[in-house]
């Protein structure tokens, strides 16, 4: 049985390799380095990070970035959801956004968005399966491997905080 529980410090080894795995795929992020722990906690959101686990190991994390440091933009945060190779296609992720979600509203996030390759249909209906719109297409907005691409923003409103 799938468990979630908040992500801990103790937790980064397998977040991070999680996250490698993610990276590899060049369908993730732009990234193509794992940040290191200090990086990454300073750039999530303290209350809304979490792991989803099963017999103690880790299949997938999910976690909340703020879009902006002004203050109008308090209440909009940025998903970030990443599965192990091993626990793809297995419902982990809808279980962690949910999660996610839920959190989000109760800490006074109103709008969650999601900016991801249009290439990564996985994650496009992920996104839509929890109520996210597809905001537009970002045409060449970065390079990854020396590659213009481009991104899909999605975007979700709550409807119990507006």
């Amino acid at each position: 049985m799938v468990s979630i529980r908040d992500l801990k410090e103790k937790d980064w080894p397998e977040v991070e390799k999680i996250y490698e795995e993610g990276l590899a795929t060049r369908m993730a992020t732009f990234e193509t380095s794992s940040p290191g722990w200090e990086s990454w906690d300073k750039s999530h959101l303290q209350e809304c990070r979490f792991i989803a686990e099963e017999d103690g190991k880790i299949l997938g994390w999910a976690a909340l970035s703020p879009v902006s440091d002004r203050c109008v933009y308090g209440g909009v945060a940025e998903v970030s959801v990443y599965i192990s190779e091993t626990a793809r296609g297995n419902g982990v992720g809808g279980i962690l956004i949910e999660e996610l979600i839920q959190a989000s509203e109760q800490n006074n996030i109103w709008t969650l968005q999601s900016s991801m390759f249009p290439e990564n249909k996985a994650s496009n209906r992920l996104h839509l399966k929890f109520g996210f719109r597809e905001i537009g297409i970002r045409e060449k907005i970065g390079k990854l491997d020396g590659e213009w691409r481009d991104t899909l923003m999605m975007e979700r409103r709550s409807q119990k905080i507006m």
